[in-house]
């Protein structure tokens, strides 16, 4: 090829090696053409400008560039893709639940509640290799790991419960979105059922009725997907206080297979699994939900340590593990919305993380195997994420009331809102119900509508009356006609701000016919509901609090599964 075809096909050597400009002997003026024209009129002289090296330079690296670009994001378009494409998705609510989206705070903002679910299905070769109980194979996956996680409306803390598998619950009637087989509801079974009822949206729609917090996704793993993750994350730190062997005993069939020397440990893979799914040797169901606590923030802290975004290969062994193991609901069904919450989450300090279990007592049913709500200490934990108030006591708790003996309450909410003003207290017509028969066991309090009618009288509401119709709820609520638009609203603040009712549990509904108080088995005494709400860190020592910071606990082992 000759030096000019190289330099019109915008190729030259000297991009790739320094030589020296080649001597070339000066060129002739141009002649003048007649009228002065050196151009000759239309003629041309015989050669093009020579472009400069540097402007040679210039393009190529431009285009080069431009060519790296393209092609970088077409890969990583196509591997986006490819993520997005083995992220399993499934519908968020398959069940009957009337719990409503809580009201964004003053500041706009709003709480999340997201439901993570761990599978026990048996249904393919690796979890049937890792789950054991082969007998099952065929059967509908039950939900082995319920946990309810709370992010904070100002994300600054969170906090995740433990709902024990073995509680006995009512499950509502669910439809399942897969099959179209509709599931009628049930008097009082164990959660675990639900999700064999209809898909994580039946156990969803069950958290709900159970805790009165609305649930805005859910998040499913099976036993295989926890060992990809464990080993995509490299090694969790556990400890024992004891040797431990979590295997079948003469006493109790099964086990996981767990068996590690007193100490601290790393594990991973189906070590990992088997400390997640261990029992026996903890001694209970509870003691369990403990363990997984431990290694879930054990995981948080080891995440944090590792520098992810700079590792692309560990990263991208991270979302290769989590999509191809995670099912999640639809409306966070990309990678993109996956990763903005993780972003969320990552900004919370371990300090501000509160892992704690269900408050329960054995169930009268079957007292050696399952376990019910706790009457007292369950509902404390339900207020606490249905008004956001911290389970830590790290941060500087919001104040909008102080009890007598002086204990900062959560914060309860501004019942002042924008909008008309309410009509007369006079004029306001308000039916109230005793809903506090509305947790798993509860029985309803006698009179508590009654002195609920006494106590909005004595504030002007002279229409207040005792309905009659019972509807048991687990969260107190005032709600309003939904065709009385903001008038309706405006009415039914003022009720709540009688009784100290924050404005989130102020809602429309298309089901009343004029302004509604429910008194659910939150406020069972009382006419001042501020006084109910718990402080910041509150949380009834029966819920086994472990903070996100703790970095010495270990598990006790039940006797029989030392070693």
């Amino acid at each position: 090829m000759s030096d000019r075809s190289v330099r019109d096909f915008g190729w030259d050597e000297s991009l790739y090696e320094e030589q020296p400009p080649a001597a070339t002997p000066p060129r002739p003026e141009p002649q003048a053409a007649p009228g002065g024209d050196p151009g000759g009129g239309h003629r041309r002289t015989g050669r093009r400008p020579r472009r400069s090296r540097k402007h040679r330079i210039i393009r190529w690296t431009a285009l080069t560039v431009s060519l790296v670009i393209l092609g970088t994001a077409g890969a990583g378009w196509a591997y986006y893709q490819h993520l997005n494409n083995q992220l399993g998705k499934g519908e968020r609510a398959s069940g009957a639940s009337n719990v409503k989206k809580t009201k964004a705070n003053a500041a706009g903002q709003t709480a999340l509640n997201i439901l993570v679910l761990g599978s026990d299905s048996r249904n393919s070769a690796a979890n049937l290799k890792l789950g054991g109980a082969k007998y099952t194979q065929g059967d509908k996956p039950r939900a082995d790991v319920i946990m309810l996680m709370h992010l904070s409306a100002d994300r600054k803390n969170m906090s995740v419960i433990s709902i024990p598998r073995d509680t006995r619950v009512p499950i509502p009637t669910c439809t399942d979105p897969d099959t179209g087989q509709k599931y009628a509801a049930t008097g009082s079974v164990i959660i675990n059922e639900s999700l064999a009822r209809g898909g994580p949206g039946c156990t969803l729609a069950t958290v709900q009725n159970l805790t009165g917090v609305y649930v805005d996704h859910w998040m499913m793993i099976d036993f295989a997907g926890v060992v990809k993750m464990a080993d995509a994350i490299g090694g969790v730190d556990v400890c024992v206080n004891q040797n431990v062997w979590d295997r079948s005993t003469a006493a109790q069939h099964g086990g996981s297979g767990l068996k590690l020397t007193a100490g601290h440990h790393e594990v991973t893979g189906k070590q990992a699994l088997q400390w997640l799914r261990t029992r026996h040797a903890w001694g209970s169901d509870i003691l369990r939900a403990k363990a997984q606590h431990m290694y879930l923030n054990s995981m948080m802290r080891t995440l944090r340590k590792q520098n992810v975004f700079t590792d692309t290969g560990h990263l991208r062994n991270l979302a290769e593990a989590a999509t191809s193991s995670l099912k999640v609901s639809e409306e966070i069904g990309s990678i993109k919305k996956l990763y903005d919450l993780g972003m969320e989450l990552k900004s919370v300090p371990t300090d501000r993380v509160t892992m704690l279990t269900m408050p329960s007592v054995a169930d009268p049913q079957d007292p050696e195997a399952h376990v019910i709500p706790s009457k007292t200490d369950a509902p404390q934990i339900w207020s606490m994420l249905r008004n956001d108030i911290a389970f830590d006591a790290n941060g500087k708790a919001k104040t909008s009331k102080t009890s007598k003996a002086g204990q900062t309450k959560g914060t309860v909410g501004s019942t002042a809102s924008a909008g008309p003003s309410a009509a007369s207290a006079a004029s306001i017509a308000v039916h109230v119900v005793n809903g506090t028969a509305g947790d798993a066991n509860g029985s309803p309090v006698n009179g508590r509508a009654g002195d609920l009618v006494k106590a909005l009288s004595g504030a002007g509401f002279t229409q207040a009356v005792k309905d009659t119709t019972p509807q048991p709820a687990e969260a107190t609520t005032v709600t309003y006609p939904a065709a009385d638009g903001d008038q309706g609203r405006a009415n039914a603040l003022a009720v709540a701000k009688a009784l100290n009712i924050p404005e989130n549990s102020v809602k429309k509904s298309s089901h009343v016919s004029s302004v509604t108080l429910v008194a659910g088995s939150d406020w069972r005494d009382g006419t001042d509901y501020g006084k109910t709400l718990p402080s910041a860190g509150s949380a009834p020592d029966s819920a086994d609090v472990i903070n996100g910071s703790e970095t010495g606990a270990c598990m006790d082992v039940y006797a029989p599964y030392r070693w």
